[in-house]
């Protein structure tokens, strides 16, 4: 049951609502609509399902959504769709059309004093969302119900208001999310142009007017004519995988060290959210201790995401990571930039199995196909990729903290103006 069932006080982001304007729980002002299509209905009207609608926007991701033989419930124009099935995605959308939707959309219909467009910014603020989800239930698919969501505060100013927080919040939002739009395939194309770097390296080197020839491998291409391609099998003296059988029996409090595919990032590693095994668990899996100068390959997930084991993480143990124990005759640096290129990736998604999560075994991972210049050429191109990369990763970072801030004002606009913060809005 929701605390604002039994609670007159209201909580701490709706403020102080300005003169004039009411505070109500939703439930009062605001009809939940359960109404079943008709077998004509479901047959005829276009079908939205919780993945269509984009996080936090409130926009179609399907912009022509077609019948579907389902479980629904109808809409009309004006009503406004709230995902009850992991609210904290934020799935909100202001419906334009008539249609059936998925029953893990619970369908809101304001009643005169509420105008659709203001509650749609209501219901999709960041204060509203963290309301309801911090009131879900089940913990792996957390969900809220109408008890919950109708039991969350409603600010009301005058309809003039409400029309002229709509309309500052539809100008003001468009811009900001277009400018999202273009920072964010900004990076997207300085991902691709970080994967162009370390594949150009590893396959071309950094002598432009090198010599090339042909391998016989058709996706490889050109390489250096002085350089080898040999087989992962052929330069490391083993391949082999970390824990796979019930790794959690060894999972402990304190203990050894286990690395996770999730802390595996391309050459370095994020230890923020690491498991321990017991000393017992360690003993019992000595096979797949890591020392340094080895090369951890993540199989699930991201296949081929691969980092170097540093001295400080010598001696720990793994979970489900594929193991390249320390390269003969190659540099673990160069090795590493490798299977981290488009080249590795090509190599991987070959052979990688699964249709919702791929992964790939240490058979494939043997398999894999490697260019190899010399030893000295190999670890002037790693220091090469390890300088450009820094400064590209720099320009990345800052690029991604402006989206950040720039999200955070996104949030804090739309809460301050449905609170009745903005002066000029009330």
């Amino acid at each position: 049951m929701s605390y604002f069932q039994h609670s007159t006080e209201l909580p701490a982001w709706i403020g102080v609502p300005p003169n004039g304007w009411k505070a109500d729980w939703l439930k009062w002002r605001v009809r939940l609509s359960t109404d079943r299509p008709t077998d004509e209905e479901a047959e005829a009207l276009p079908y939205i399902a919780n993945e269509d609608i984009e996080s936090w926007t409130g926009k179609l991701l399907n912009p022509d959504p077609q019948p579907v033989v389902a479980d629904s419930r109808k809409f009309q124009p004006d009503d406004v769709l709230f995902n009850k099935l992991r609210p904290y995605l934020a799935k909100v959308y202001h419906a334009s059309f008539a249609g059936v939707c998925s029953g893990e959309l619970l369908c809101l219909r304001g009643n005169d004093e509420v105008l659709p467009r203001y509650l749609f910014y209501v219901i999709s603020s960041k204060a509203f969302v963290d309301a309801v989800n911090a009131e879900t239930f089940g913990s792996k698919m957390p969900r809220a119900d109408w008890e919950t969501v109708g039991h969350q505060p409603l600010p009301l100013p005058p309809l003039a208001a409400q029309r002229r927080i709509s309309t500052f919040l539809d100008k003001k939002i468009a811009q900001i999310d277009a400018l999202l739009k273009r920072k964010r395939a900004l990076l997207d194309r300085l991902a691709e142009r970080r994967q162009a770097i370390i594949t150009q390296a590893v396959t071309r080197g950094l002598n432009s007017a090198a010599p090339l020839k042909h391998n016989g491998i058709d996706w490889l291409g050109q390489i250096p004519a002085h350089w080898s391609v040999k087989r992962l099998k052929y330069i490391s003296p083993r391949v082999t995988v970390g824990i796979v059988v019930t790794p959690a029996a060894y999972y402990a409090d304190e203990g050894v060290l286990a690395l996770r595919g999730l802390n595996i990032r391309p050459m370095g590693f994020n230890l923020s959210d690491i498991r321990n095994i017991t000393s017992e668990g360690h003993g019992l899996n000595i096979k797949s201790m890591l020392q340094s100068g080895d090369l951890v390959v993540v199989r699930t997930g991201a296949p081929g995401t691969t980092a170097v084991v540093p001295e400080e993480l010598s001696g720990s143990n793994c979970i489900d990571l594929v193991i390249i124990r320390r390269p003969l005759g190659a540099s673990e640096q160069y090795l590493g930039w490798f299977l981290n290129s488009d080249v590795a990736n090509t190599q991987y998604a070959m052979g990688a199995e699964g249709a919702l999560q791929q992964h790939f075994n240490v058979e494939t991972s043997k398999e894999v196909v490697v260019t190899l210049p010399p030893l000295s050429e190999q670890i002037d191109i790693a220091t090469y990729i390890d300088k450009t990369i820094v400064a590209h990763d720099s320009q990345a970072k800052k690029v991604l903290q402006s989206v950040e801030t720039l999200a955070e004002y996104r949030s804090a606009l739309i809460t301050a103006a449905v609170t009745g913060q903005i002066e000029g809005l009330r």
